[in-house]
């Protein structure tokens, strides 16, 4: 392997493009060298860096700079608030706000700023030391009440990182009206966010609760971001509901309230809360007559985890709780839909039995053509269920083999006009998702609005896990 030869300092841009010309590897020596010299080359390094055109991947020059550290600070400031594109805007702030520091104070300075993308990428700087960073709580109080809300939100972000030793700083803050609305209010979605409903005064959870009962009088319903699975009853019974789950401690929330738990619970990933993704669960109102129940019980997601086989636990869990929720109800049903892929399935019981599974990851090819399918394969289980009628199932391709012949994959506007005229064609129904079989059988909460017929109140109510741990933390909507 070839080396360049490394240059002295007082480099332009041109002569750092040279040197960093190549793949990551055959880089490193020059990489190095850079390092080495500092404050010399720190900002002819963010002037390729910023350059879209340069033949050097951004992230070889953003390593370098990240590794100079404190030198290149201002430099790479002045590129994010002067970036001519939000790429640009991008690179700098990532590498902003990954420099090796030996103390993070250096970032003190930018929380004040005029530009915001500048003030929120200090935040993150600070956000990334976690609880290293409770000793700048005080500093970082003031970004609470940023007037943009972008940098108020990174800056809930740093108070959710720095954790426990945030909380006495918040609590004060919310107590001093003086500092103003704008800062209480963030400092009590930074307390939400920290420590969860239990982390709020008294005083705090009275005005919520207050609030929720204001917003329930004249809420509309509105089309729930749909991500996660949810089951369906036919009863405004919630009090039998929450029984046949094994939930407790109900708290009335608005419907705005539980979709943000219900999707901020779904996609926990902290592995310091593990119970987070089954602490409580969502239990609506009467939405048409039926009641959804969105989230995941201690009793089925422990089970799942604990399984040697997860994906048949988790089919098999499904297929019970349908089966039991049936046989109390009348009729359940379950669903599941992703908004980071196409996966989407369905459960159906009637009378304690299951007359009907979907899974559109675990299906196979197969049935007749009108796409009905007698047997038992994978996840395409039993016959068609009547409200699969006139649909093509996901795992179904009603397209002949040269449908898309001479269509460059490259043009996606060739593509749609060519399936739009071979699907009228042709005849070929539309592909039916968990949401147009819920439409035909229950509710569709994916197309709530003010035509939905709503009786009774939501509430969030505790698992198992949920009694013993706590609600999650993290700020909801009202």
């Amino acid at each position: 392997m070839s080396v360049r030869p490394v240059r002295v300092p007082g480099m332009d841009k041109d002569q750092v493009t040279e040197q960093l010309s190549g793949s990551w590897q055959d880089t490193r020596p020059a990489r190095d060298a850079l390092v080495r010299q500092g404050a010399a080359v720190a900002t002819a390094v963010v002037d390729v860096l910023a350059d879209e055109r340069s033949p050097v991947d951004w992230t070889i020059s953003a390593d370098v700079l990240c590794r100079i550290g404190e030198p290149a600070l201002l430099p790479l400031a002045q590129a994010v608030a002067s970036a001519d594109s939000p790429e640009v805007a991008r690179r700098a702030g990532w590498s902003l706000g990954r420099l090796d520091v030996a103390d993070p104070a250096v970032y003190e300075p930018l929380l004040k700023h005029p530009h915001p993308e500048v003030r929120g990428d200090a935040l993150f700087a600070f956000q990334r030391r976690g609880e290293a960073a409770a000793r700048f709580v005080g500093r970082l109080l003031p970004s609470l009440g940023d007037p943009d809300p972008k940098v108020r939100q990174r800056a809930v972000w740093a108070f959710e990182a720095i954790g426990a030793g945030a909380l006495s700083a918040l609590r004060h803050l919310r107590e001093q009206p003086a500092t103003g609305p704008r800062i209480r209010s963030g400092a009590l979605e930074a307390l939400a966010a920290v420590g969860g409903p239990a982390a709020l005064g008294r005083r705090d959870q009275d005005a919520w609760r207050r609030l929720t009962r204001i917003k329930r009088l004249t809420e509309i319903p509105e089309a729930l971001h749909l991500c996660g699975s949810w089951y369906a009853v036919p009863t405004g019974d919630q009090a039998a509901v929450l029984e046949a789950f094994d939930l407790g401690d109900p708290e009335p929330v608005t419907l705005r309230t539980g979709a943000s738990a219900w999707n901020q619970d779904q996609h926990a990933w902290d592995r310091k809360r593990p119970h987070a993704c089954c602490a409580r669960v969502f239990v609506s109102p009467a939405l048409d007559g039926w009641t959804l129940v969105f989230g995941h019980t201690s009793q089925d997601t422990h089970r799942i985890e604990d399984a040697d086989d997860e994906d048949g636990a988790f089919e098999h869990v499904v297929r019970r709780r349908c089966a039991d929720l049936s046989r109390r109800f009348g009729a359940a049903q379950w669903y599941g839909m992703s908004c980071g892929d196409g996966w989407t399935a369905w459960c159906i019981a009637e009378g304690g039995e299951v007359v009907r599974h979907y899974d559109a990851f675990d299906a196979e090819e197969g049935g007749d053509e009108d796409g009905e399918n007698g047997g038992e394969t994978g996840g395409d289980e039993g016959p068609a269920h009547p409200a699969e009628a006139g649909y093509l199932l996901p795992h179904q391709d009603g397209f002949p083999d040269d449908a898309f012949a001479g269509v460059p994959s490259s043009d996606p506007e060739a593509f749609r006009a060519r399936y739009e005229q071979v699907k009228e064609e042709l005849g070929i129904p539309d592909t039916c998702y968990a949401t147009d079989i819920a439409a035909r059988l229950s509710v569709d909460p994916g197309a709530l609005d003010a035509r939905t017929r709503v009786t009774g109140r939501g509430v969030l109510a505790l698992t198992a896990c949920g009694r013993e741990h706590g609600h999650p933390a993290g700020a909801l909507a009202v």
